[in-house]
């Protein structure tokens, strides 16, 4: 069967997706210079992931259940928090004062940025027990994606070091499951052959 544009494209945001989080632990890491353009590219880190796991979530969804559903529902509700998170962090706070700050962070806005992280895990965590049960794509894969991402979602309570390598863990395993999604055809199959 002919490979399915729309797959490919959800396979060429996996790869953006890992791409983009290994450019952001180069910045954080001071590897790459803190600049306007490694910051305005931070947030889509997650924005493309979302992408990544629909793609994935379509392909597997006739063998991924309920589970699978509920794991994707949760897990693209914390990309989407996090691409928010992520935007506020780079692009609104740095043009705030730092009490301001401070005070949105001790607020309602550090309330939503922790039910966020929480949200994240919990899809993290239920995503990838689904696609673990679909058994194609590879576990240790997902194992990547899972372990990667408990640090990725609580960046707050890690260390920077275990926070940055679990990105860099999370974007090889991310990179890895969807690169599934290369060759896969027919959208309407739900399945990964």
């Amino acid at each position: 069967m002919k490979p399915s544009p729309f797959y490919r494209a959800t396979a060429v945001a996996g790869f953006a997706c890992a791409l983009l989080l290994v450019v952001n632990v180069a910045r954080r890491g001071g590897l790459l210079p803190e600049t306007a353009l490694t910051h305005a590219v931070a947030p889509f880190a997650p924005l493309t992931g979302l992408f990544a796991i629909t793609g994935l979530y379509l392909a597997l969804r006739r063998t991924a259940g309920t589970l699978g559903l509920v794991g994707y529902l949760l897990n693209a509700v914390g990309l989407a928090g996090a691409f928010a998170i992520e935007y506020t962090l780079h692009l609104v706070f740095p043009h705030l004062g730092t009490g301001v700050v401070d005070g949105l962070l001790k607020g309602g806005t550090g309330r939503a940025f922790l039910v966020t992280s929480a949200v994240l895990l919990a899809g993290v965590v239920t995503f990838g027990a689904a696609v673990l049960r679909t058994r194609a794509v590879p576990a240790a894969a997902v194992a990547l994606y899972v372990a990667g991402l408990i640090p990725g979602s609580l960046r707050s309570l890690f260390p920077i070091p275990v926070y940055l390598t679990g990105l860099v863990v999370a974007a090889a395993g991310f990179a890895w499951m969807t690169a599934r999604l290369w060759n896969a055809a027919d959208p309407e199959a739900g399945s990964l052959t």
